[in-house]
């Protein structure tokens, strides 16, 4: 199997659904024994970009110090799990280059969904005027024009979603196909009934 590094680059407007399929995904690598870290945007900005602001240079700095440490976790076999809004595309670039086993996944939403979902009160607080320069309302968003893969979670349901990640990553190989690592196991179980493990 295996054991290489390698970051899943969410990108999508606040709300689309980043962090929820962040963490079914880690649940589900660590269930096949791998080291699985996830720098969700919120936390990020809480524990490593302190001070910074929304200014397209601070959003820009806030992307290279997450790619930063993704590349870090990344060349020590860590699989990486980057939840940031991301909304411009040379940081994104910056941040495939910076990582090298890089996949940038759109978890593309319509912001109206977004608007319903609104799970951190965000757009409330933008339709009182209470903040500005919000991506998707009044700061751009610039959708990847190549990612990896683009998943509709407006349109599929979290698993479905976390069903075709799992696949891609098995086609770019990432991970080993689960029915061959089933396979392997069904052959270790064996081995060592035998007395040879």
């Amino acid at each position: 199997m295996s054991q290489q590094g390698f970051t899943i680059w969410f990108t999508g407007l606040s709300g689309a659904g980043k962090s929820t399929l962040s963490e079914a995904i880690e649940e589900r690598l660590k269930a096949r024994g791998r080291s699985v870290e996830i720098l969700d945007g919120d936390i990020v900005r809480t524990h490593l970009s302190k001070g910074l602001g929304f200014s397209r240079e601070d959003r820009d700095t806030n992307i290279k110090r997450i790619a930063f440490v993704c590349g870090l976790l990344t060349r020590n076999s860590v699989i990486c799990i980057s939840a940031a809004i991301a909304p411009y595309r040379e940081a994104r670039q910056w941040a495939r280059q910076e990582i090298g086993n890089f996949v940038e996944v759109y978890v593309n939403c319509p912001i109206e969904v977004c608007r319903q979902r609104d799970v951190k009160g965000l757009y409330k607080l933008v339709d009182e005027g209470k903040i500005t320069g919000f991506t998707g309302v009044d700061d751009p968003y610039e959708e990847p024009e190549h990612p990896e893969l683009i998943v509709e979670t407006s349109k599929e349901s979290i698993q479905e979603s976390v069903e075709r990640i799992f696949a891609r990553l098995e086609e770019l190989g990432y991970l080993e196909p689960e029915d061959l690592l089933e396979e392997a196991d069904i052959v270790t179980d064996r081995l060592a009934a035998l007395g040879y493990l």
